[in-house]
């Protein structure tokens, strides 16, 4: 009589069953139904044998039958309130999603990416996160008083937001969680540089003022100049895209011929004014110094090199992702505890300023 080989299942034959693993470990039906979904109560040497059990016989869980034993889809919602272009044109989106997918593949968890193209979008979004499709959400390039964060409330959808939040109500308890970075305090450093650098007429190229991101980099730039009401004529909205920053570039430079300086609140604004600049003869930094925001690929791509205001875009997703899981009580979060995160902007000074 011959052993049972070990090993993994060969790809022909029946699909292994749960009761085929709880005959290979030696336990019971219900053992193996609590380490396959993620159940307490099982001692680790247990648990170490229905896992090698599982191993060998190539046992996949049914995913069906899986979402009626934990409650969970095993799959969260990632909502981009900007359109499908724009995502795909801009690397802080990039860099960003990079970070919640490492987090969330680590946790055996689906990623589902939503955005927002139309006005019609936030219905069918609605709808979606009510039907209980997904554990949780992910949200972030959220814009003024946007139905988003309202419709999870409704559906009671576990949610954490990239960036800090700014709409109505978004005070009350409890507070949302979210993460971001200094934003105020990166753009005083900017400014506060290119002050220290001798430059006197300083313009600054915003982002949507809808955003909460572009009004703290608006307000770190008026603190660095010490006035609530810098020079109107200093100031024009970039849109948070290179296209918007060559646009914002011209009108600051025909209102403000003599400015000797510009902050652009992204690196790809911060590239639309480089484009700009040369085309009317500027030479940067000697007549007009250029400071960007995030030192992301633009940054380095940049003629010159972008003095820039860094922000840890991918482990800003993945703090996201982190605390969504620490949410659904799937995974800790590293201090332990379910709070917002700022992290912190750093001046990286290169050849534009």
């Amino acid at each position: 009589m011959t052993s049972e080989p070990h090993g993994p299942r060969p790809a022909h034959g029946p699909r292994p069953t749960l009761e085929a693993v709880a005959a290979r470990a030696g336990v019971s039906r219900a053992t193996v139904s609590r380490v396959v979904n993620g159940g307490t109560g099982v001692r680790a040497a247990v648990r170490e044998r229905v896992r090698q059990a599982v191993a060998e016989l190539g046992y996949v869980p049914n995913s069906a039958a899986r979402s009626l034993v934990t409650r969970r889809t095993g799959a969260v919602a990632v909502i981009i309130a900007e359109p499908e272009t724009r995502v795909f044109s801009d690397p802080f989106f990039g860099r960003q999603l990079r970070g919640i997918s490492r987090e969330l593949s680590a946790a055996d968890t689906q990623l589902l990416l939503l955005f927002v193209d139309h006005r019609d979008d936030y219905d069918r979004i609605g709808r979606y996160l009510a039907a209980g499709h997904v554990d949780g959400a992910l949200m972030f390039s959220l814009h003024g008083d946007g139905p988003l964060p309202a419709m999870a409330e409704r559906a009671g959808l576990p949610t954490v937001y990239g960036g800090r939040p700014g709409w109505p109500g978004a005070d009350r308890e409890p507070r949302p969680l979210y993460v971001d970075t200094d934003n105020r305090d990166g753009a005083r450093q900017a400014v506060r540089h290119l002050l220290a650098r001798g430059r006197r007429r300083i313009a600054v190229i915003t982002g949507p003022l809808d955003q909460t991101s572009a009004v703290d980099r608006l307000d770190g730039y008026r603190d660095a100049l010490g006035t609530a009401d810098p020079d109107p004529h200093l100031i024009a909205d970039g849109r948070f895209t290179a296209q918007g920053g060559e646009h914002a570039m011209a009108q600051l430079l025909d209102a403000a011929p003599d400015l000797d300086a510009v902050f652009a609140c992204s690196d790809l604004m911060a590239n639309g004014a480089l484009r700009t600049l040369r085309a009317h003869g500027r030479r940067v930094p000697h007549d007009v110094a250029v400071v960007g925001y995030d030192d992301l690929e633009p940054a380095a791509w940049a003629d010159p090199p972008l003095t820039t205001v860094r922000q840890d875009v991918e482990e800003m997703g993945r703090l996201m992702a982190r605390l969504l899981l620490g949410r659904l009580g799937i995974r800790e979060t590293e201090s332990g505890d379910l709070t917002p995160v700022i992290m912190e902007a750093r001046l990286v000074v290169r050849e534009s300023g």
